[in-house]
Parts: C-alpha cells; sequence; structure tokens
C-alpha cells in the first residue's frame, strides 16, 4: 500500500468515526424523545381513566334526579285527579 492509500485509508477512517459518533448522538436524541412521548402518553392514560371514572360517578349520582321528578309530576297527577273527583 502506497503512503498516499495509507493516508486516504486513515483519512476516511477518521470520517466513518465521526460519522458513527454522529449517528450514536442521534440515536440517543430520538429515545430520549420516544421515551419522553410514552411518558406522556401514559400520563395521557392515566388522565383519560380518571376522567372516566368521574364520569361514571356523576352518571350513577344523577339519576335520582330523574326518578324524583317523575315520582313529583305522577304525585302532581294523582293530587289533580283526586281534587277534581272531590268537588
Amino acid at each position: 500500500m502506497s503512503e498516499r492509500q495509507g493516508s486516504e485509508a486513515a483519512a476516511v477512517a477518521v470520517e466513518l468515526e465521526r460519522l458513527r459518533g454522529t449517528m450514536e448522538a442521534g440515536f440517543a436524541r430520538v429515545d430520549g424523545s420516544l421515551a419522553l412521548l410514552v411518558q406522556r402518553s401514559d400520563q395521557t392514560d392515566k388522565q383519560l381513566a380518571d376522567h372516566e371514572a368521574r364520569l361514571d360517578a356523576l352518571e350513577r349520582a344523577r339519576w335520582p334526579l330523574a326518578s324524583v321528578a317523575a315520582l313529583t309530576a305522577v304525585g302532581g297527577v294523582v293530587l289533580a285527579g283526586l281534587q277534581l273527583t272531590g268537588r
């Protein structure tokens, strides 16, 4: 191998090492970004589950109001009927 070929091979090796370092840094950055996205996704899933549980609790607590309103309406109709028949 001539001296020129040896220096070219060394230059190529140096450039390949720089490229390797650049690639490793890029992959590390991408891995960090992906880890952050996964963490945020997990937090969003937890918040969504919490909101669903709270919504279910609100829906369960709401049904007596409709029942009370219906019973009051039926009671009013019965009283009105009694008053009409009582005259």
